[in-house]
């Protein structure tokens, strides 16, 4: 499929298919044993993806692959994440790659080169994202490479600002100066320069949904940004909350699920009972979310 920006990616998919994204994270206890056949377990992560992409292809806009789970896994991990993000990105999926790196500038162009340059302009061609989740903690010049990429080839990045985690207040609530260490942060992420003219810009923040209270407050800093809320399901999110992160533009905000979605108490369920529930959990959740676009797929 012919590349697209990342902001086009999201109006268009938001849309045909609504504001989920399916994470994709091969935590192996929760994965049925059909997909892990001890004869060849160390295709098993590469199954658990395709089965998962076969199931969503055409009910999902998004897909996010979390990098860890798959670099757990060593070579056969970075594999399936490879062939994974390939397979979805030709679906027309757009593919968040969740591997929030940051790091001192010529470091950062390297990681910006690994997963945001196409390998027709010099990149490793394995793991070209759509859009990239990035840390600020080191600073805001540790964000010029990936932004630099990004308005070069059209990608879009997420920048850690308040995330859902316990801990997160411990450095995020503070004060420095006379504001909030996650505002001070919203306030860098709405000022990155981007050449895109139109309604959204691809360079978003990560706030979860679990904290409506700040979300409210730092969506009115962010007009302009495509939120991704992770939180929902496992994590406790209540759907309600993520009315505190909507703007009020098309696809200014992306929900992902991931093992909300893809868990299963009983591993021995046959693979036609779990792409059933998987669908089902998939339907629930974008009812539960659902905005006043009209989807037409």
């Amino acid at each position: 499929m012919e590349n697209r920006r990342w902001v086009e990616i999201v109006e268009e998919n938001v849309q045909r298919f609504g504001d989920l994204v399916v994470g994709i994270d091969p935590f192996l206890p929760d994965i049925p044993h059909m997909l892990l056949r001890a004869a060849d377990a160390d295709k098993g992560i590469s199954r658990y993806v395709d089965f998962i992409l076969d199931t969503v292809e055409g009910s999902v806009g998004f897909v996010k692959f979390q990098a860890a789970y798959f670099e757990a896994h060593g070579l056969a991990g970075l594999a399936a994440l490879s062939a994974g993000m390939k397979r979805a990105k030709a679906a027309g999926m757009g593919v968040i790659l969740d591997a929030k790196r940051g790091d001192i500038g010529a470091t950062a162009a390297a990681y910006a080169r690994a997963y945001l340059m196409p390998g027709s302009e010099g990149g490793s061609d394995d793991f070209e994202a759509d859009c990239l989740t990035v840390s600020p903690l080191m600073g805001p010049d540790t964000l010029d490479p990936f932004v630099e990429c990004g308005n070069r080839f059209g990608k879009g990045l997420f920048v850690l600002c308040r995330t859902s985690n316990p801990g997160a207040g411990w450095l995020q609530d503070k004060l420095a100066g006379n504001r909030l260490i996650s505002d001070r942060v919203a306030d860098l992420i709405g000022a990155l320069p981007s050449l895109e003219t139109g309604s959204l810009s691809p360079f978003g923040a990560v706030i979860g949904a679990t904290i409506p209270q700040e979300g409210r407050r730092l969506r009115k800093l962010l007009p302009r940004s495509i939120i991704l809320a992770p939180g929902l399901g496992a994590q406790g999110g209540d759907p309600a909350s993520i009315r505190s992160l909507r703007g009020n533009r098309l696809g200014d905000l992306l929900v992902p699920v991931s093992r909300g979605l893809t868990r299963v108490e009983d591993r021995n369920v046959s693979l036609e009972d779990y792409r059933a529930v998987i669908l089902e959990r998939v339907d629930q959740f974008k009812r539960a979310i659902a905005h006043d676009y009209r989807v037409t797929a």
